[in-house]
């Protein structure tokens, strides 16, 4: 049986090697993502982010026992730094799912980076994909969390959680960066600890001054102890909440559809990128050009044109 039947036939082994096989990008991996882009549309994606050390990996972990009391089956996928001597994910070895049940419902996978800004892996989007063909109702997606400027987790989920802890500082400070723009929800974690209650009066205050764009939701402030899952429920169920309204207003499906809009705009921008340098290559003399700039013959923009002139009457 091949190893696509078996996928569909709700194989979990077969479901790791298909995850492989797209996140490494192997010689037919397109093809075999058209094929599931026909049967996808029903996983919900919520994405988790937030600085390091905010608890997140914990709060997946309470969420996973939330949507597993709904009988969801959940798919996860955790975005971790990449080894500079292997290139695989450092933290993937670490132990996330002792207490979950082994029958499939719950699927965890850690991707590293490689070098991916946005804090998510570049073959991230492509596995949602994947989770969705196989049956997932729910996939979590966990960022690196390595700045503020980590944004793209917008283009691969519908919902968006922002975890802060009490010593994140200055909340209102903290508003003005582009990570905080983001949140459908934020999560003050570890909110047992000095500092919470000062933290979420300032982001609820915060939210009651921001001009949101779509006013049927506005975004809550949800203190919670992962630890002990104080308030996890509660999360989840603002994150339903939030789904619920953006799908009453539309807003879900037009969201969807500037993911699938970007993504091909992004296709087309990598491969005309790629054949702009394949055709360059070996036919400019970089060294020169970059002499004359530097003794004031010339400049970036008049060779930008130049260059784009050559390739765009190239054969």
């Amino acid at each position: 049986m091949a190893i696509i039947d078996r996928f569909y036939a709700g194989d979990i082994r077969a479901l790791s090697k298909m995850v492989s096989f797209i996140e490494n990008r192997r010689q037919g991996y397109r093809d075999i993502l058209a094929r599931m882009y026909g049967s996808v549309g029903r996983s919900l994606r919520i994405g988790i982010t937030g600085p390091p050390g905010a608890g997140k990996s914990t709060l997946v972990n309470g969420l996973i026992h939330e949507f597993l009391k709904d009988q969801q089956k959940v798919g996860v996928v955790a975005v971790d730094p990449t080894s500079p001597f292997t290139g695989g994910a450092l933290l993937g070895d670490r132990v996330r799912l002792n207490d979950f049940p082994v029958d499939g419902r719950v699927y965890f996978r850690s991707m590293a980076t490689r070098g991916a800004s946005g804090g998510l892996a570049a073959a991230t989007q492509n596995v949602t994909v994947v989770y969705d063909a196989f049956g997932f109702d729910i996939t979590l997606i966990e960022t690196v969390g390595v700045g503020q400027v980590e944004l793209d987790i917008v283009d691969a989920c519908d919902a968006v959680v922002v975890v802060m802890v009490p010593e994140s500082g200055d909340a209102v400070q903290t508003m003005k960066a582009g990570l905080m723009e983001i949140a459908n929800v934020f999560c003050v974690n570890k909110a047992d600890r000095q500092g919470a209650e000062r933290i979420i009066s300032e982001l609820r205050q915060s939210m009651e001054q921001r001009k949101s764009e779509d006013d049927t939701w506005r975004i809550p402030v949800i203190p919670t102890e992962a630890i002990t899952r104080k308030n996890i429920d509660k999360l989840a169920g603002n994150i339903g909440s939030f789904i619920d309204t953006a799908r009453t207003s539309g807003r879900f499906d037009q969201h969807r559809l500037g993911q699938i809009k970007k993504q091909i705009m992004n296709i087309l921008q990598n491969r005309f990128q790629r054949e702009f340098v394949d055709r360059l290559a070996g036919q400019v003399e970089f060294d020169r050009i970059i002499n004359e700039i530097a003794h004031g013959h010339s400049d970036p923009y008049s060779v930008g044109d130049k260059l784009y002139q050559k390739f765009s009457t190239s054969k």
